[in-house]
């Protein structure tokens, strides 16, 4: 699948396979430096702009090396990237660790992923077909044991 991406920051490395064939994540870098404190969040730009084809999304994810080694992670996970969207792609990073964390430029922040989706049209009734589930919700089957 080819999708049309433009380059805003030529330091800045497109988006990669880290393991072709074998990942599913895109890496994407930071093209700003910055340092994190705990608890405090910042939005990093990555210096590139996509087109994604209608019926398809980006969803930024954070790096898992990133979350379990610093405490770091993407805010919002998953960040939605909407097909219509033509701006540069930032990624809101946490860290919720214990130590200062410091974003180097072209440092590999989170992962981006495309998927496809289906548009949704409602068909509204009075009734919904029963299951065995039925209207249970949050911690409606009891206890973990």
């Amino acid at each position: 699948m080819k999708i049309k991406i433009k380059r805003l920051d030529d330091s800045i490395s497109l988006p990669e396979y880290k393991h072709p064939g074998e990942d599913v994540g895109l890496d994407l870098c930071s093209r700003e430096e910055g340092v994190l404190e705990p608890g405090e969040y910042r939005m990093f730009k990555t210096g590139i702009a996509i087109e994604l084809p209608r019926g398809y999304a980006g969803f930024v994810n954070p790096r898992s090396g990133l979350a379990v080694n610093y405490g770091v992670t993407v805010l919002n996970a998953d960040g939605v990237i909407d097909p219509g969207y033509r701006g540069e792609i930032g990624v809101p990073l946490i860290n919720h660790g214990k130590e200062s964390f410091r974003v180097n430029k072209g440092a590999r922040i989170a992962q981006l992923i495309i998927q496809k989706y289906e548009e949704v049209r409602w068909e509204e009734v009075d009734e919904l077909s029963n299951t065995v589930r039925g209207e249970g919700g949050f911690g409606h089957t009891g206890i973990l044991d």
